[in-house]
């Protein structure tokens, strides 16, 4: 990449972006709400169970103006969700100053490894034990969405839930792979355990982006 790229990359002026689309948010406190998703390449977490690798590596996706990101999210929708990858590589302040000049509301899905930059309307933190968030955003998520993959996964999410701010809704969502062995498990959890809810991918379900 040529340095002068690689400077507007690290200011944020442009912006590795892997994919853009306007589908109906499946997971969390918003699902079912029609959203324009701006995927940014670049993670370095490493989840075995990620369902999007080919976002890792940031290089495979053209440095993208973050005004062109933004004129094309406008186009679509007033609620913009920029995901990953692991967008916090990446300084958010350019993107989201600009976003909120068009009126979005702008949201977040973070595993929080990195500083939290850009200014959001909703964090969704999804932490991951690789490398785990930091105290930023642990203070400003907005949902706390734990992946259940294995049953080790119930004590790392109230290891999580003891770190949160108090408004920060839980939620547990099984791994898609694991769902139909852990379904039941996170059922019965939140049954005995109900400041927690559950959180599905109904997007699979209703097999769109």
């Amino acid at each position: 990449m040529k340095q002068e790229i690689q400077d507007l990359v690290n200011k944020g002026l442009m912006l590795p972006l892997m994919e853009e689309f306007y589908t109906i948010q499946g997971e969390g406190y918003h699902k079912g709400t029609a959203a324009y998703f701006v995927r940014i390449g670049g993670c370095d977490v490493g989840c075995h169970w990620c369902d999007v690798k080919e976002s890792w590596i940031a290089d495979l996706h053209p440095p993208t103006k973050t005004e062109t990101i933004v004129a094309n999210a406008k186009k679509y929708s007033d609620t913009v969700v920029v995901t990953g990858g692991e967008p916090l590589t990446w300084d958010m302040t350019e993107l989201t100053k600009q976003l909120k000049a068009e009126g979005c509301k702008i949201h977040i899905e973070t595993s929080g490894a990195y500083e939290l930059t850009g200014e959001w309307d909703w964090i969704c933190l999804s932490p991951k034990k690789m490398k785990l968030p930091t105290q930023k955003v642990y203070d400003k998520a907005d949902e706390l969405k734990v992946i259940i993959y294995n049953k080790d996964d119930f004590k790392f999410a109230e290891e999580q839930a003891a770190k949160v701010n108090d408004n920060c809704i839980l939620y547990m969502q099984p791994e898609w792979s694991k769902r139909d062995k852990m379904i039941p498990l996170i059922v019965d959890y939140v049954m005995a355990n109900p400041k927690w809810k559950v959180s599905l991918q109904t997007h699979k379900y209703l097999n769109i982006p």
